[in-house]
């Protein structure tokens, strides 16, 4: 379980470092998250998730971060990886054909896909396990879901939506037929 766990705080390490260096260059490198429908935007599908436009901002994504993809990792290296891959690259290519003309970065789609994630797990795997820890993500981190309605600002609410989506992708990938591997 330390091995599985040690995944998601080394996540949260590497965006923190991310988030640093950014601090530093005035958050200019968060100019290379997702920038929708052109080429060069292209290269912030794997990267807007170590990309925050502030501090404020990595700090708010930290705890959900931590906390779910914790969650995630319960069920295994193999099932964090898996999932965390399809979340991001799922999401964020979403996100770069039906995005908001604007530059989207931070962690918020892959914890809305851990979401998705965690709850879809207990519906297609059926096992106590996963429907406990759906109902405990559900507690937890019910709320967000009104994140993923359309929202003026600068949150983006098309990373939630997609990330959410995509976990739920994710979730029936691990679980095959419904059989699920716990």
């Amino acid at each position: 379980m330390k091995k599985n766990l040690s995944w998601i705080l080394g996540l949260v390490a590497f965006v923190w470092a991310v988030e640093v260096v950014n601090w530093t260059l005035d958050h200019q490198l968060s100019r290379f998250g997702i920038l929708p429908r052109r080429v060069d935007g292209l290269a912030g599908i794997p990267l807007s998730p170590l990309l925050h436009g502030s501090i404020r901002h990595a700090s708010v994504n930290t705890v959900p971060l931590l906390v779910l993809g914790g969650l995630v990792s319960l069920y295994g290296v193999g099932v964090f990886f898996r999932s965390s891959l399809v979340i991001v690259l799922l999401g964020g290519a979403a996100i770069w054909l039906f995005g908001r003309s604007s530059v989207h970065v931070g962690a918020s789609g892959l914890i809305f896909g851990y979401f998705g994630f965690l709850v879809a797990r207990g519906w297609y795997d059926r096992k106590l396990g996963s429907i406990l820890v759906a109902v405990l993500t559900v507690f937890l981190y019910g709320g967000i879901v009104w994140g993923v309605l359309p929202s003026a600002g600068q949150v983006s609410w098309e990373a939630h939506l997609f990330g959410l989506l995509a976990g739920v992708v994710a979730a029936r990938l691990e679980t095959g037929s419904g059989t699920g591997r716990v």
